[in-house]
């Protein structure tokens, strides 16, 4: 009830409406419950920013362009005359050199192309791929994890349907036994309080029937609140069939696992990018002063175009140590993988037993209920001759109805136990 509580609380509020009656299945409510959680949402994010990603790896080919703009002033300029170690002789004595100034100005508009990346672009839209395939598969282990949530409540339901269903019984035979102890009583043959005591028990057996009523009024709110569904009182749950039980494992988890090595391969191969050299096309206009001509101190505008070689060898000095952690980083999933396979199976182990042991318990239940049906049937006819008193075909009924409650959640437990099992294999 605690669980149930937090639930209540906790879960967005249902919006689709069902109509009395209807009938639902456990793999219907997996359907919708997947569809209303909050984090679905973020399949679209995922892929938006994958696209986003990618599209800026390959926007490294698209020109560049970058705008620039200094103004400076130096201590000293170029002196002509001291390249000549002083005045010039006659007749050189009358050519005028220029004089720089020494505030000077550029304004440059530079224009470029990558011809050659070292594969940069190749290698981040990889890891984008990557890195989105990541979040996905683990958006899909965080929706996985509600089919036992689902599972817990969906087979609550069913349990208390049964139950109800004994419950009707169980009322059936009381009734049984207050029109026969009213008979006995009309001829004198019985005592009123064995009628009261039949009703009194009849009463109680409606009073269960109350509670467990509004137990599935609880347990439905939860199961709606999971779906987006409002389950009126009316709804029916379908019983499933029996799965197929299967030790093979294959959980999200795996594929996550295998998803995050494959990162640390791009990764890895990312690194190499480093050491190849990058090829660029470039053009750079500019105004400013002084221009490309050495002898004028006029404003003016000017170009230069070219291909720029860059290759750095930094990156191999990382390289080794780099290569390294991602190894580990591998090294380490492969543990957690291994660690999340031993565990899985030992929880398969445990369910295995308990398939097995609500499955022995249900052999004994069958008979165990056929003798207690006999007991009752022989005391009902006891009861009508007067032979036996109300409380002890009560004790009878009560016996009975036992019998048959333990039968009824053993069954419930096998199925519900199969489901799990499946659920942990991930089958």
């Amino acid at each position: 009830m605690k669980r149930i509580l937090i639930l209540i609380f906790l879960l967005p509020v249902v919006g689709v409406f069902a109509q009395d009656g209807r009938a639902i299945s456990i793999d219907s409510c997996y359907v919708w419950a997947k569809q209303n959680y909050p984090m679905l949402k973020q399949h679209n994010v995922i892929e938006q920013t994958k696209q986003f990603t990618l599209q800026n790896a390959w926007r490294n080919y698209i020109p560049q362009l970058n705008i620039t703009g200094q103004a400076t002033y130096q201590s000293e300029t170029t002196n002509f005359a001291d390249v000549f170690g002083g005045p010039l002789p006659a007749p050189f004595n009358t050519i005028k050199f220029p004089t720089y100034s020494k505030d000077q100005y550029r304004f440059t508009a530079e224009a470029y192309q990558v011809i050659f990346d070292g594969e940069q672009s190749k290698f981040k839209k990889q890891n984008a791929i990557a890195q989105a395939n990541i979040q996905e598969q683990n958006l899909e282990v965080s929706l996985y994890n509600l089919r036992d949530r689902v599972n817990q409540v969906y087979f609550g339901v069913l349990l208390i349907d049964e139950q109800l269903k004994q419950n009707v019984l169980q009322q059936k035979d009381i009734q049984n036994g207050i029109d026969k102890a009213q008979a006995l009583v009309n001829n004198g043959n019985a005592y009123k309080s064995s009628v009261d005591e039949l009703k009194a028990q009849l009463l109680q057996t409606v009073q269960n029937e109350v509670s467990l009523n509004s137990s599935r009024k609880s347990y439905l709110l939860v199961l709606g609140l999971l779906t987006n569904q409002v389950l009126s009182d009316g709804v029916v749950l379908l019983s499933p069939p029996a799965p197929v039980i299967s030790s093979d494992i294959k959980r999200p988890e795996l594929m996550l696992y295998d998803l995050q090595k494959r990162s640390y391969d791009v990764q890895s191969k990312q690194l190499e990018t480093g050491l190849m050299p990058q090829v660029n096309a470039y053009f750079d206009g500019s105004y400013g002063r002084p221009t490309l001509n050495t002898v004028s101190n006029n404003f003016g505008a000017f170009w230069i175009t070219g291909i720029r070689f860059n290759w750095s060898l930094t990156a191999l000095y990382m390289r080794k140590n780099s290569k390294e952690i991602f190894a580990m980083n591998q090294s380490d999933l492969d543990i957690q993988k291994e660690t999340f396979l031993f565990n899985t199976r030992i929880n398969l182990s445990q369910q295995d037993q308990e398939i097995k042991k609500y499955a022995e318990l249900l052999e004994n239940d069958k008979q165990i209920v056929e003798l207690r049906t006999s007991v009752k049937n022989a005391s009902s006819a006891q009861l009508q001759n007067g032979v036996i008193a109300s409380h002890d075909y009560l004790t009878q009924v009560d016996a009975e109805a036992l019998a048959r409650q333990n039968m009824i959640l053993h069954q419930v437990q096998l199925l519900q136990a199969e489901y799990n099992h499946q659920n942990i294999s991930g089958n």
